[in-house]
């Protein structure tokens, strides 16, 4: 009796939870196509690598936002609590990652002013090494035979020697 009931639940709730597993990966493949879309304009008009880089990376995880939103609300799950809840986390989420922010907006401005370029060699923090990734957290230098990971917000605000 209790297993007919289960069975019965499953097979009830089944097409509903395929429709939003379906629904998930029509965004998902969606946002994969639509980065590369992005990235592949974003190239032709020759802007900087790593800018179309970042945001065709922005589109895709839009477009798994959007689907997880979506996927929910096929569900049943009551999406304006959701982003009413989001209201009021995002202060608190504000405040605990106000570094993380920093470091965003700090590579944003790297990308915009280019102190420095992919394959530069940089100081920064008495730390020597050629740049060989920049994104919105950090930027990577190789230094001897380690990698050392700079924040952005320390490259853009303190003095950075660059050696091309």
């Amino acid at each position: 009796m209790v297993i007919e009931k289960i069975l019965s639940e499953i097979s009830i709730k089944a097409p509903t939870l395929l429709l939003a597993i379906g629904i998930f990966l029509l965004f998902w493949v969606s946002g994969r196509i639509f980065k590369g879309i992005v990235q592949r304009i974003m190239d032709e008009k020759s802007l900087h690598a790593n800018i179309s880089r970042v945001l065709a990376g922005i589109v895709k995880n839009i477009m798994l936002i959007l689907g997880l939103i979506t996927a929910l609300g096929t569900l049943g799950v009551n999406i304006s609590a959701i982003v009413a809840g989001l209201g009021l986390t995002g202060f608190a989420f504000g405040f605990a990652f106000k570094d993380m922010l920093s470091n965003f907006i700090s590579g944003a401005l790297i990308f915009i002013y280019e102190p420095f370029k992919l394959g530069d060699t940089i100081e920064v923090e008495g730390k020597t090494g050629k740049v060989i990734d920049i994104n919105l957290r950090y930027v990577t230098i190789e230094a001897e035979d380690q990698k050392v990971l700079v924040p952005n917000s320390i490259s853009v605000s303190k003095v950075i020697s660059v050696k091309k």
